[in-house]
């Protein structure tokens, strides 16, 4: 039906729709643009898209559990995100290059001694951390308002900072030892008058990166294989060393056996050479008649060497006794630091006792599935066998 043919009530109800439904759509695109305004700048407060930020870098050997767009913490909160990681020449000191940027006003925290410590947690996840400076120089130079103006030097402001180190140990010797937060604030003060003293000397444009320090640790996996392996390696030689520390406890019980026999046995020796020594001594007793005056001093001076060897014996005996006291507690030492790993890494046996669970609840699983059923059939009898022949009572062997 053309336009024309409607009524004149029907045309006016018809533009009165048509300019509502117009107004409806204008409303919801400005609230569409509206809503899109409002995404757009909660992401960018969010992100940071708007903010100062400016790029750091730090080297590492090796840069597993590390990616493209992980967050760099500041006393731990986000500071910053990691932008590239590249690795460095064949002939360099460490294998890559972490690249990162630090937002505003997080980098005013990071001086020239801060450093950048990599950690990782139990599952293998590694990230950056950035500690706070606290004896140097900012790394980037602020004006009014916070307002960054030029990017620190690192080589520069490193090599003044050793200078300027050994200028103070040379002033004041045992400052380093007896103080050392004095010596790190004589050392902070001379490198910040230098560096206000002489801006383009210690301070760069922006564009320029800053290298940190790093302070690079292994993985907690890393950590426990390595201690595992030491247990390990340990176990047969602590062992070993029972088996020797047994035997000679029971070389040494039979040695004391022995020389309590021995004691015991020499007694009525001593008891008869005292008596004899006892007649034998004097002007004109039997010994003096028998063997001569001379003959009764070489026999004092045999029994005195007798002595001295009981003496040293004994002597001998209580040094081996102190000797085996020192060896069973350096055992004691080794299995009580071997107890303390242990009780320090208990998830080892933990994660042990799973594994055996989990295998078995696997097997279990395998003896159910409709797939390998016939794998685990147990022997079933054979019925096709003759039957067992009963045994004959008594009464029927008789009659037989």
């Amino acid at each position: 039906m053309a336009l024309q043919d409607l009524t004149p009530q029907l045309r006016t109800r018809l533009n009165r729709m048509e300019r509502a439904v117009g107004w409806f759509v204008i409303a919801a695109m400005v609230l569409m643009v509206a809503g899109f305004v409002y995404f757009l700048r909660n992401t960018a407060a969010r992100k940071g898209w708007f903010i100062p930020k400016y790029t750091y870098y730090t080297s590492l050997d090796n840069a597993a559990g590390l990616k493209v767009g992980d967050p760099v913490k500041l006393m731990g909160f986000n500071a910053g995100s990691i932008t590239a990681i590249v690795p460095n020449a064949p002939g360099d000191w460490y294998g890559v290059s972490v690249y990162f940027v630090i937002q505003r006003p997080h980098y005013g925290y990071i001086w020239d001694d801060s450093r950048v410590k990599v950690s990782s947690d139990l599952f293998g996840n590694r990230f950056l951390e950035i500690t706070k400076g606290t004896a140097g120089v900012p790394t980037i130079l602020e004006g009014t308002n916070r307002v960054a103006l030029a990017m620190l030097r690192w080589r520069e402001i490193r090599a003044t900072r050793e200078q300027q180190t050994e200028q103070v140990r040379a002033e004041f010797p045992d400052l380093e030892q007896t103080n050392h937060t004095a010596f790190e604030g004589q050392v902070r003060d001379r490198l910040q008058q230098l560096a206000n003293a002489n801006d383009s000397r210690y301070y760069t444009n922006l564009e320029q990166e800053y290298w940190i320090t790093p302070i690079e640790s292994k993985a907690v996996n890393e950590r426990l294989e390595q201690l595992v392996d030491q247990v390990e390696s340990a176990l047969p030689n602590i062992l070993n060393l029972t088996n020797k520390i047994g035997s000679v406890l029971d070389h040494s019980a039979n040695l004391a056996s022995n020389l309590n026999v021995v004691a015991l046995n020499a007694q009525p020796a001593s008891s008869n050479l005292a008596a004899l020594a006892a007649q034998l001594r004097g002007p004109g007793a039997l010994g003096e008649w028998a063997l001569g005056s001379n003959s009764q001093q070489h026999l004092e001076s045999v029994l005195s060497n007798v002595n001295s060897v009981v003496a040293s014996t004994d002597t001998n005996l209580t040094v081996l006794v102190e000797k085996l006291a020192l060896s069973l507690d350096n055992l004691a030492g080794i299995t009580s630091n071997l107890n303390s790993q242990v009780q320090a890494n208990t998830n080892i046996l933990g994660s042990i006792s799973k594994a055996v669970v989990d295998a078995d609840d696997l097997v279990q699983g395998l003896k159910r599935h409709w797939l390998f059923r016939s794998a685990f059939k147990t022997k079933t009898p054979n019925t096709n066998e003759p039957p067992v022949q009963p045994l004959m009572s008594p009464k029927a062997r008789g009659q037989r």
